[in-house]
C-alpha cells in the first residue's frame, strides 16, 4: 500500500477494520506491505475504502539488478510473462518527496515500461501505455523502490484512481491557474465520477483565492464564492461569478437554495468544516445534488473520524461516492457526496369493484 509519508499507521488501522485478516509485514515511509494469509483471497476492489491510501498492489516480491534489463528481467521471471494489459511504473518516491521526480532511483519510467514491455506477452486489449488503462485492465507493476531494487505486482484497474500509476492524477501546467485547489477540484471530478453540467449552480465556501472557483467556471458552471477575502481578478471578473464577501455563517439559509454543488476546501479543523456544510445542508429548501468536501486533518489520527463523516453525509441526504486521500493535496481528505436518491415507491393493490368482479364470473365480493 502506497501513502503519504506519516499516513502509515492511519492506514494500518483502517486496514484493521476492514481487512483484519492481512498482517503487517515490512514498513517503510511510503510504502506499508502485509501477508496474505494462505487461502485468503482479498477483493480486487477494496482500496477505495482504505481512505489514505494511494495505491494498492498483489505483490510477487522484490527484482533486483544492476541495470534496468537484469531488474527487469527478474521482474518477469517471478511475475510471469502474462498475458497483461497494460503496465504501470511508479516511484515510492513520488509519495515522499517531489512529484515530478519520475522514480526514486532516476530511471525514466518510459524506460522502465519498454524494457518490461519487450518481456512479456499483451492481450488482444493491451492498451500500448498507462494513460490508457479502462477499468477491468489486468495491470503488471513495477514500484521503483531504490537504485537497484523494484516491487513487483499486479492490481485490476476498477475504479478511475487504479486506472493511473500509483493511483497519481496527472500533473498539469500550473500556467493560468490561480491556486493549488484547482488541480484537487480537478482529481476530485475525474477520480469520483461525478458530472457537472453546463449552466449548473455552484457554491464555494471558503473561495480565496479562487482556484476552485476558476475549476467549476471552466465546467460552465454559474459560481458563487464565499469569502471575505478577496479572489483573484481572473475569477472576480468572469461574467458567471458573483463574490458573497463574508464568512459562511453569516449568510441567510434561504440564500442557498438553488444550489446544485457545494464545495469546501477550507484551511480549518474538519469539524468546523463539517458544522459549517451541516448547517447548510439540513436547511429548508436546500437539496443540492452533490457536495465535494475536503477536509482537512491536523494529524493523521484523524483519518479514524472519517466514517463518522461519512454517516453525517447521509444523515443529510447525501450518498458517499469516494472518499480519499487526494495525490494531489496534503494531509487531508476528500469526500465528494451525491443526492441520495429515493427508490420509488410501489403502489398498493386496491381490491377490484364489485360489479368489475362480477363482470369476470366472481360470485363473492370481498
Amino acid at each position: 500500500m502506497a501513502v503519504k509519508p506519516g499516513a502509515e499507521a492511519a492506514v494500518v488501522e483502517r486496514q484493521q477494520v476492514i481487512l483484519p485478516e492481512l498482517v503487517r509485514a515490512a514498513w517503510r515511509k511510503g510504502i506499508v506491505t502485509f501477508r496474505l494469509p494462505p487461502g485468503f483471497d482479498p477483493p480486487d476492489d477494496f482500496f477505495p475504502e482504505l481512505f489514505v491510501a494511494q495505491a494498492v498492489i498483489r505483490s510477487f516480491g522484490q527484482a533486483v539488478g544492476a541495470s534496468i534489463d537484469a531488474r527487469a528481467d527478474a521482474a518477469v521471471a517471478i511475475a510471469g510473462r502474462g498475458p497483461w494489459d497494460v503496465v504501470h511504473v511508479w516511484g515510492r518516491e513520488a509519495f515522499v518527496a517531489d512529484r515530478s521526480a519520475d522514480t526514486a532511483a532516476g530511471d525514466a519510467e518510459e524506460e522502465v515500461v519498454e524494457a518490461i514491455r519487450r518481456r512479456i506477452e499483451h492481450t488482444s486489449r493491451d492498451r500500448g501505455t498507462a494513460a490508457d488503462t479502462v477499468p477491468g485492465d489486468l495491470v503488471f507493476d513495477c514500484v521503483v523502490d531504490s537504485p537497484d531494487r523494484w516491487w513487483i505486482g499486479w492490481h485490476r484497474g476498477l475504479t478511475p484512481m487504479s486506472c493511473r500509476p500509483g493511483g497519481m492524477h496527472p500533473l498539469h501546467d500550473a500556467a493560468g491557474k490561480v491556486s493549488r485547489a484547482w488541480l484537487k477540484l480537478d482529481e476530485a471530478i475525474a477520480t469520483s465520477g461525478v458530472r457537472l453540467a453546463a449552466g449548473e449552480r455552484a457554491c464555494e465556501i471558503g473561495a480565496s483565492p479562487g482556484g476552485a472557483c476558476q475549476r467549476l467556471l471552466e465546467a460552465g458552471l454559474r459560481v458563487v464564492g464565499i469569502d471575505p477575502a478577496l479572489v483573484d481578478p481572473r475569477v472576480a471578473e468572469h461574467p458567471r461569478f458573483e463574490q458573497w464577501r463574508m464568512r459562511a455563517r453569516d449568510v441567510k439559509l434561504k440564500a442557498f437554495r438553488g444550489f446544485d454543488w457545494f464545495v469546501a476546501d477550507m484551511n480549518i479543523d474538519p469539524t468546523s468544516t463539517m458544522e459549517s456544510l451541516g448547517r447548510i445542508l439540513t436547511a429548508p429548501g436546500v437539496r443540492p445534488k452533490g457536495v465535494i468536501a475536503t477536509l482537512k486533518l491536523p494529524d493523521w489520527s484523524r483519518a479514524a473520524e472519517i466514517p463518522g463523516w461519512l454517516d453525517r453525509f447521509r444523515e443529510w441526504g447525501q450518498t458517499p461516492v469516494m472518499a480519499r486521500q487526494l495525490s494531489t493535496g496534503g494531509r487531508e481528505v476528500c469526500i465528494v457526496t451525491e443526492l441520495r436518491r429515493q427508490a420509488p415507491t410501489r403502489k398498493p393493490d386496491l381490491p377490484r369493484k364489485p360489479e368489475a368482479q362480477a363482470e369476470r364470473g366472481v360470485d363473492d365480493a370481498p
